[in-house]
């Protein structure tokens, strides 16, 4: 009877997410980049965020550019036509189920980040067990400099701060532009700044109000860090 019990637990474990919980299906209609409807149900992805439709952003050249619509026509043609498997993750924004939607069985949030139609909702991401799934991803993206991820950030989304901090104190844990890349934190040894490339650069986290990323040496020094002696 135990191994019995133990076997079938073990294929609960096993089922993707949608097999064990209502299940949402259909073909989409693109409402904008994070939202979908289906079968006639409106559907916030969770763990991430798309510009909002009137949004601008800038490219790399500091030209300005409508990444809010791009973002919908964007998801519209990654996602248009085929049918999705959405599951309720229970919450609720705006009236709007929270779900997850997959497309042949893979997570179309991870294809809309880094395709960079959206960035990572840190804070839901995180609740929802998907934080570094989406990490990843937008670390992809930023490395192909896609999408939004083309120039500087927009600042992220005050609700997808992943603690009670202020979102304008809060650090993003990917570089705000490919080119800004320089980490700093605060530790014992006052505020110090790493270089890609040093010791100790992929050891610094950039999470919480005591990180800030940096484009220049001299940009860090002048807010007053200094830098690491490896």
């Amino acid at each position: 009877m135990l191994r019995i019990c133990s076997l079938f637990v073990a294929m609960l474990v096993a089922l993707p997410l949608w097999a064990a919980q209502p299940e949402i299906a259909g073909a989409p209609r693109i409402i904008d980049g994070d939202t979908l409807e289906v079968a006639g149900q409106r559907i916030r992805l969770g763990g991430i965020d798309a510009p909002e439709m009137r949004e601008q952003c800038q490219d790399a050249f500091g030209q300005k550019w409508p990444c809010g619509s791009w973002a919908k026509e964007a998801a519209k043609a990654m996602l248009a036509g085929h049918k999705l498997r959405c599951v309720d993750l229970g919450q609720r924004s705006y009236d709007r189920v929270v779900g997850r939607c997959y497309l042949d069985g893979r997570d179309i949030a991870v294809d809309l980040i880094e395709a960079g139609v959206a960035r990572v909702c840190l804070r839901f991401a995180r609740e929802q067990g998907q934080e570094q799934t989406y990490l990843n991803a937008e670390q992809r993206a930023v490395k192909a400099r896609a999408g939004v991820f083309s120039g500087p950030l927009n600042p992220v989304a005050g609700f997808c701060a992943a603690s009670t901090a202020s979102a304008q104190h809060v650090a993003p844990v990917v570089p705000p532009a490919p080119d800004c890349a320089i980490k700093g934190n605060v530790s014992s040894n006052g505020r110090i700044y790493h270089l890609p490339g040093q010791r100790h650069y992929d050891q610094v986290t950039m999470r919480g109000s005591e990180t800030r990323w940096f484009c220049t040496e001299d940009q860090a020094q002048a807010a007053g860090w200094r830098r690491a002696l490896r």
